[in-house]
C-alpha cells in the first residue's frame, strides 16, 4: 500500500455504443422481396463501479485513465439480434467519491462497501427493418442506428474510511502507536515525515474490531499546501474519532499545548466541520519525560480538564497505557 498508494485520479469512462439494426429480407417464393427479417442491434456495454473492502488505493485508475466498455454487435438476418456489449465492471475502495471534471461537483459517494453504481450507460441497439413493416409499407429498407454510449471524464478521489484517525506533527509517534495496537506495519524511523502515505490498521478487542488510520504528519500551514498535510487532510473527513497525538518529550520544540492548538487550527482551516468531530488528546513519549519537564505536560493536561477533553498519557514505544487507550477508543466506538 505504501509503494502504490494513489488517492486521486482523472479518468475517462466510455460506455459501448449500441449496434446497428439490420436491413434484411426473407427469400421465399411468392413473398414480395421475401418480407423483412432484419434483427435488432445489441445494447452497448455499461461501465459499473463497485466499492470493495480490501482495496485502499486508486492505483488501478492512475495508469489506466481511459476505460471503455464493449460495443453492441449489429443485428443480422433471420431476425437475429446482435450480441450485447460486455459490461466493464471495476472495483474501487470504499470511501471513493466521483466528481465532475473539471468543476469537481459531487456525482457519487461510495461511503461504504458493496455499493454498485453505473457511471456510464451503454447505447441502445438500433431496431431492424422488421419493426418498420406496415400494411402500406411491406418491404421497408430502413433500420435504426445504435445510439452512442455515455462518456464521462471524472475525478476519482479516495477518502479512507477508518473509525479513528491519528492527527499529529511529524515524528509524534503515530506509526509506532499503530504498529503496537494493530497488525499494520508502517515504516518507522526517528526522523520527520517517515510516513508518506496514510496507513490503515485493524484494532481488535475480543470479537470487536475497528479500523484506525495513521495520517501523515501535519505541520502549521498544511491547509495552504505546506508540507504534505494538504494531500492527506481529506482522509480525516471520514473518521468518526480523531486522536490528537502530542509529543511530550523535550525533543518537541513547541509546548504540547501549542502543538494541540496548531493541529486544531489546521483542521478548522481545511474544513470547519472537522473540529465538530469527537476527539481525544493523547500525550506520547512519557518514557522520555523527566520530572523537570512535567510542567510542559501540566499545561496541556490542565487545559484539557478545563475544556472537558479526554486526555491520557502513553508511551507507544514502551507500550505504556496502550491497553487503557484501546479501551477508551472502543468506548467511543460503542457509543456510535
Amino acid at each position: 500500500m505504501a509503494f502504490m498508494f494513489v488517492d486521486r485520479a482523472v479518468v475517462t469512462f466510455i460506455a459501448g455504443d449500441g449496434g446497428n439494426g439490420c436491413v434484411s429480407f426473407r427469400r421465399e417464393k411468392f413473398v414480395p422481396k421475401g418480407g423483412p427479417n432484419g434483427g435488432d442491434g445489441g445494447d452497448g456495454g455499461r461501465i459499473i463501479l463497485i466499492s470493495k473492502s480490501g482495496k485502499h488505493s486508486l492505483v488501478d485508475f492512475k495508469f489506466r485513465n481511459i476505460i471503455r466498455a464493449a460495443k453492441g454487435r449489429p443485428g443480422s438476418g433471420s431476425n437475429k439480434s446482435g450480441k450485447n456489449g460486455a459490461d466493464e465492471i471495476l472495483y474501487v475502495p470504499a470511501g471513493t467519491i466521483i466528481k465532475t471534471h473539471p468543476d469537481e461537483k459531487l456525482m457519487f459517494d461510495f461511503n461504504r462497501e458493496s455499493i454498485e453504481w453505473v457511471v456510464a450507460q451503454g447505447g441502445k441497439g438500433g431496431r431492424g427493418n422488421t419493426h418498420f413493416k406496415s400494411s402500406r409499407h411491406q418491404a421497408p429498407r430502413i433500420a435504426e442506428s445504435g445510439t452512442k454510449g455515455e462518456t464521462f471524464k471524472v475525478i476519482m478521489e479516495l477518502k479512507l474510511i477508518a473509525f479513528a484517525g491519528m492527527v499529529g506533527l511529524p515524528n509524534a509517534g503515530k506509526s509506532t502507536l499503530l504498529s503496537k495496537i494493530s497488525s499494520a506495519k508502517p515504516k518507522i524511523a526517528d526522523y520527520p515525515f517517515t510516513t508518506l502515505v496514510p496507513y490503515l490498521g485493524v484494532v481488535y478487542d475480543g470479537y470487536n474490531s475497528l479500523i484506525m488510520a495513521d495520517i501523515p504528519g501535519i505541520i502549521e500551514g498544511a491547509h495552504k499546501g505546506d508540507g504534505m498535510g494538504l494531500d492527506f487532510l481529506r482522509h480525516i473527513e471520514r473518521n468518526e474519532l480523531l486522536i490528537f497525538l502530542i509529543d511530550l518529550s523535550a525533543d518537541s520544540l513547541s509546548s504540547p499545548l501549542e502543538v494541540f492548538k496548531v493541529l486544531r487550527k489546521e483542521l478548522k482551516s481545511h474544513k470547519s466541520s472537522l473540529v465538530a468531530k469527537k476527539f481525544m488528546v493523547v500525550g506520547n513519549k512519557i518514557d522520555r519525560v523527566s520530572e523537570k519537564e512535567r510542567q510542559r505536560i501540566g499545561e496541556l493536561k490542565h487545559y484539557c480538564v478545563e475544556q472537558r477533553i479526554d486526555f491520557m498519557e502513553i508511551s507507544a514505544l514502551k507500550s505504556t497505557n496502550l491497553d487503557t487507550l484501546k479501551q477508551k477508543i472502543f468506548g467511543y466506538f460503542h457509543e456510535k
